[in-house]
């Protein structure tokens, strides 16, 4: 019987889970394993085949403690987790759920873009500290005056140019794996990063965490933005250099920020982000419904069920050697 382990898990519970294992006859074990060395010892507890992964790390020492585990499943569409360099060289296959939850997280950017430009939650603070007065959080400027520019065009990104496209006046972007027919006619393309600054009065960026994007949003990117701008971010927050984020907010060159994602999570009252009066937060809910955790949660165990029954996932990442060993 194929056993799998979820190494960690925030959910109030894995019914779900434990359902579709069952049904499938196969054996489900749960974990709180944080860290390496928790990751390596429940699984060699359990013996098992494949790893259901939420935010535990699977590094290149997991994978070489762990000869029997040929799949990792995140249970997300980002594995930034997962050190996927490794799970290659050990052959190890690697899944995710990468479509689930588009449109939660496009209105969830748009909501974070329209509370900033409209000033909502400033204007409640503002009230309930005594202040009433609709310039009490700054001027406000019409949204279909503004451009909105989009890093990264991908389901979300090109789903949040749809959502967002009659309430700005226009919508550029900026992709460089993208060929030109692959842009919606109503986007328009900026030939680089600092060009798509230069011309958005918002950005909000759409990318995956890795190498390439790490940090690229930066001190750069602020400076070439028009004064009073605004930038929202419901990727992953390491794509943007925090710092740099607070110091164009503290210098003007930013408005305000709305983010939902932070490079260390979760924010701590007295951080500097957490306490920044021009930052609106949300905790990293964006990918959030009722309907979109199902839909989350369904495919990334799937993936184990179908890879022990067929030696495939369903939403591979990486092309893996590794089959079910049958005891």
């Amino acid at each position: 019987m194929p056993t799998f382990l979820l190494t960690d898990f925030d959910a109030p519970n894995f019914a779900l889970e434990q359902n579709l294992f069952a049904d499938a006859g196969m054996r489900f074990i749960t974990a709180q394993a944080k860290t390496e060395r928790e990751v390596i010892d429940a699984a060699l507890a359990c013996q098992a085949d494949g790893l259901l992964i939420q935010y535990a790390p699977i590094t290149e020492s997991v994978l070489a403690a762990l000869p029997r585990v040929g799949i990792c499943s995140r249970i997300g569409a980002g594995f930034d987790t997962i050190d996927t360099a490794a799970c290659e060289r050990h052959g190890v296959w690697v899944a995710n759920s990468p479509d689930y939850g588009v449109g939660e997280v496009a209105t969830h950017a748009l909501a974070l873009a329209l509370d900033i430009v409209r000033g909502v939650t400033f204007h409640t603070a503002d009230i309930r500290a005594g202040k009433w007065h609709y310039e009490s959080s700054g001027k406000r400027r019409r949204a279909t005056e503004m451009t909105l520019g989009i890093v990264g065009l991908g389901r979300i990104g090109k789903r949040m140019a749809h959502v967002s496209r009659n309430l700005f006046k226009r919508v550029i972007a900026y992709d460089p794996y993208l060929i030109d027919g692959d842009f919606p006619a109503f986007v328009e393309r900026a030939p680089t990063l600092h060009a798509l600054f230069r011309q958005a009065d918002l950005v909000s960026p759409h990318v995956p965490l890795n190498e390439e994007t790490r940090g690229m949003i930066n001190a750069g990117c602020f400076r070439a933005f028009k004064p009073g701008s605004y930038i929202v971010n419901t990727s992953r927050g390491a794509v943007i250099n925090i710092h740099d984020l607070l110091d164009a907010l503290d210098n003007g060159q930013l408005d305000s920020a709305g983010l939902d994602v932070l490079p260390s999570e979760p924010a701590r009252p007295g951080e500097r982000i957490t306490d920044h009066p021009r930052v609106v937060l949300t905790p990293h809910s964006a990918f959030y419904s009722v309907e979109s955790e199902v839909e989350l949660r369904t495919k990334a165990a799937r993936n184990l069920v179908t890879w022990a029954k067929t030696g495939r996932p369903d939403y591979p990442v990486v092309v893996g050697k590794r089959q079910l060993q049958r005891s």
